[in-house]
């Protein structure tokens, strides 16, 4: 049903290359060409300007572009309450998530939506970037996500968790049986630096203490930082939820300054959403409140 011209126009926006377009949406570069010209026929306007390596939108495509991305969109939505109301029993639910969501709380989450709704498949997307991520629920490419708070689009977002910001130290740190540690007694200390998307609430933790960490490494892999820790080649901050059943020997503290990110689980549109996304969402929020009620 969706029209596949208005989705390879929007893929070329996103990526500015034909050839990227083609491999995304499995044609060749000549086919998304083709619907490309096609398209500009059928509308009589020019919609990409074709250059020797890339591709970008004309004013006439930057001005339709919203209203494209809306089409399809709705054709989605449409398609998703056709087969509501046939009543199939089958569909699909795309999710979109970190990896410390997708480790920890995605395979719960899967059995539970099975007892409830066993003929709909979960399909998962592991995204880190935030703004990525977003991007993703904002064009339809997810049906949902998880998602730090708050979201630079205006999704509709329901918070599932506070997640508190941690201090990590090598097992036989001096400072390994306190039951919290200031950052101000680190401040001489080296700092692995995490550079994912943990290096955000690191920063905002240092700051708030007025800590200027002395940075022996910056590392992309959250997973490398938590070794390098383990290993006495510094401390470290991470979320408390890329530390669950962590399998490394560290000491994970509160610091005195206490400090949390908010987790939700977000949507396009709750009004839109098809019945088996909206039954996920109820789903993966039942699931957060009955884990963390425990605790």
């Amino acid at each position: 049903m969706v029209n596949q011209k208005y989705h390879a126009l929007l893929r070329v926006a996103e990526t500015g290359s034909f050839t990227q377009a083609a491999y995304d949406l499995g044609y060749s570069q000549s086919g998304i060409s083709g619907m490309i010209s096609s398209l500009e026929k059928e509308m009589g306007v020019q919609l990409v300007v074709r250059d020797y390596r890339e591709a970008h939108l004309s004013a006439e495509g930057e001005d339709l572009l919203p209203w494209i991305s809306n089409v399809c969109n709705g054709e989605r939505q449409l398609a998703s309450r056709i087969a509501e109301l046939r009543r199939l029993e089958r569909g699909v639910v795309r999710v979109a998530a970190p990896t410390s969501v997708s480790t920890h709380w995605f395979p719960g989450m899967v059995k539970a939506f099975e007892r409830k709704c066993p003929g709909v498949e979960l399909h998962l997307m592991c995204i880190d970037d935030e703004a990525e991520l977003e991007r993703a629920l904002w064009h339809g490419d997810a049906d949902c996500g998880f998602l730090v708070a708050p979201a630079k689009r205006a999704l509709k977002a329901i918070p599932l968790h506070n997640d508190p910001i941690m201090v990590l130290l090598p097992p036989d740190h001096a400072l390994a049986h306190a039951d919290r540690v200031s950052m101000r007694t680190l401040a001489e200390e080296p700092f692995i630096q995490p550079r994912s998307r943990s290096m955000q609430e690191a920063e905002a933790l240092l700051r708030n203490s007025g800590v200027k960490p002395h940075v022996r490494f910056a590392v992309d892999s959250d997973f490398s930082v938590m070794n390098m820790v383990s290993k006495g080649l510094g401390f470290s901050i991470l979320p408390g939820l890329l530390l669950e059943d962590a399998l490394l020997p560290l000491t994970v503290l509160p610091p005195h300054l206490d400090m949390r990110r908010e987790i939700s689980i977000a949507m396009r549109s709750s009004d839109t959403a098809s019945a088996a996304t909206r039954a996920f969402v109820q789903t993966a929020c039942a699931w957060v409140k009955r884990r963390y009620d425990k605790q």
